[in-house]
Formats: structure tokens, C-alpha cells, sequence
């Protein structure tokens, strides 16, 4: 749906029954809540049946309970402090084994972005990536690191890769200001979504470089300047960014990528010669001793 689903409840509050304004009000009030409720549980809070809740959501023309539960969740993910993070995250995981609970979360948003990824997009992205004049790779705060693995990997593969981070010595438009048209600029970003990358990525488009955004959602910002979305789903596991499913992805790409250069084992080849003539490794013989 289009229209902000706060803004669309508090619009049809007086077309609502007295149980379904119950609901409402209780959306409205403790949004970053009911966000990660199920509809038994909504319902029991707010004193109405299990079926009211799900009357609510065809009221609000969702396709089930899941659909708005799903929109409320994307609507408020990116503006939830850390405190009310972890406020949720303590409230989702209860008195369940901590470690069995977060990794099962990990595994189905690998599960629904493999299940729900654009594979057109996805093969869009690496040819764009292997003909590029010059790539540019882009992330902040923790999607950062999501930058860093793909910049070293890439720089294994290509010479032209540029891996834009943060620094106190120098701005990222100062890193990017040769942008052209034949680049390609990646730019990596998760709720809550950093304001520099997207105005870096809008930038970078609007001097001709084809964008991928690699994110979670086809309706942020970055998205709509992106040429390629591909998506993968993140989590929150307290104030800590879950980002299993976009690292999964980013793996994906690189394998991809690689089976699209032709001369990609002989680079590793010459790379392979040049790491055991300067020992980079461990050997097997000193592990040995």
C-alpha cells in the first residue's frame, strides 16, 4: 500500500467497530509493538478475538494479518532507536534459548531472499559489474562491512574497484567526485539506512554511473535511484543489524561474477604463486610443528 499504513488507520478510525478501534488505538500507541505481535496475541492484549484482528486487516485491505503485520514491520524498522530494538527483541525472544532463536530468524531471511530474489536483476548486476569502466563500492555504519568483504574480494577479481569508507580525513563525495558515465556504483544499506549513502548513491546516478542497490526494501530512497535492486532481507537481533541473509547474497554475486571472467584462474594462479613466495599463508609444515 502506498499510503503509510499509521496514516490510513488513524484516516478510517471513525468507520471502525468498537473491538477494531481497540486495535487502532493500540497500533497507533505501541506501533514499534504491535509491529512483531501475532494476531492471538494482538488480540489478547487489547481484549478482542483472534478473528477481530484479522477483520481489522481486510478492513485496511491487507490480503490477511500477515500482509499488514508485514507493512507495519517495514514501516517502523527504520525508525526504531536502539533502546526500542532491544525493547522488542526482548519481548520477540521471550524465555526461548537465545542462540536457537536468533539463528532460526537468520535462516528464513536467507530462505525468503533466495525464494523472492529478482534473478533478472541479479544477472542485470553482473554484467553491468564485469563490463564497468570503474566500481565503485559504497556502505556505512554496519553495512560497512558488508562494503569491506565485497571490496576485497572484488579487488582480488578486478583492478578498477574503488572501496569508498568512511574517515575522518576524508568525505565520501571527495572519494566518488570522478564518477562517470561506464562506472558502476554499488552502494549497501540496511535499516536504518545511513543518509550519506543514499545521497552518495543519488549522486552517483545523476552523473551517469549505474547504480545497484543491495538493500532490503524496493521502496527506500536508495532503491528508487538504483538501475538493479537486489534484495535481502535483514533482521534486528536486539540493537545488533542481522545481516546473514545480504552477506549470503553478496557470496552469491561473487561466484557469479567469477564464473563470468574468463581469465579468472589464471589470475589466481599468477595470485597463488606470488602468496607462497612471500609466505601470506600459514603453511601446513608450521602448523605442523
Amino acid at each position: 500500500m502506498a499510503k503509510d499504513i499509521l496514516t490510513l488507520i488513524s484516516s478510517k478510525m471513525n468507520t471502525f467497530s468498537k473491538g477494531q478501534k481497540l486495535i487502532a488505538n493500540y497500533i497507533l500507541t505501541n506501533y514499534d509493538k504491535a509491529a512483531f505481535m501475532t494476531a492471538s496475541k494482538l488480540g489478547k492484549t487489547v481484549h478482542v478475538s483472534e478473528s477481530t484482528v484479522v477483520r481489522f486487516a481486510s478492513e485496511l485491505k491487507y490480503d490477511g494479518y500477515p500482509a499488514m503485520q508485514k507493512a507495519l514491520q517495514e514501516m517502523i524498522r527504520n525508525k526504531l532507536t536502539s533502546i526500542q530494538r532491544m525493547e522488542v527483541s526482548n519481548d520477540i525472544i521471550g524465555n526461548q534459548d537465545i542462540v536457537s532463536s536468533v539463528m532460526q530468524s537468520d535462516m528464513e531471511k536467507i530462505r525468503m531472499t533466495m525464494e523472492e530474489l529478482d534473478r533478472e536483476s541479479f544477472d542485470a548486476a553482473v554484467d553491468a559489474i564485469v563490463r564497468a569502466k570503474k566500481i565503485y563500492i559504497l556502505g556505512t555504519r554496519s553495512s560497512g562491512s558488508l562494503a569491506g568483504f565485497l571490496s576485497f574480494y572484488f579487488g582480488l577479481m578486478f583492478d578498477n574497484v574503488v572501496h569508498v569508507g568512511e574517515s575522518a580525513n576524508q568525505e565520501i563525495f571527495d572519494q566518488i567526485v570522478q564518477v562517470a558515465e561506464g562506472d558502476v556504483t554499488i552502494g549497501l544499506s540496511f535499516p536504518r539506512y545511513s543518509r550519506r549513502t543514499v545521497r552518495a548513491i543519488s549522486f552517483a546516478h545523476e552523473r551517469g554511473s549505474k547504480v545497484i542497490a543491495i538493500t532490503d526494501s524496493a521502496s527506500n530512497s536508495m532503491a528508487k535511484a538504483a538501475d538493479y535492486v537486489l534484495l535481502a532481507k535483514s533482521d534486528m537481533a536486539s540493537f545488533v543489524d542481522s545481516l546473514v541473509a545480504p552477506l549470503s547474497l553478496i557470496n552469491a554475486l561473487l561466484v557469479a561474477i567469477a564464473r563470468r571472467k574468463s581469465d579468472i584462474v589464471d589470475h589466481f594462479e599468477r595470485l597463488e604463486h606470488i602468496w607462497q613466495e612471500y609466505g601470506v599463508f600459514v603453511s601446513m609444515e608450521e602448523e605442523n610443528q
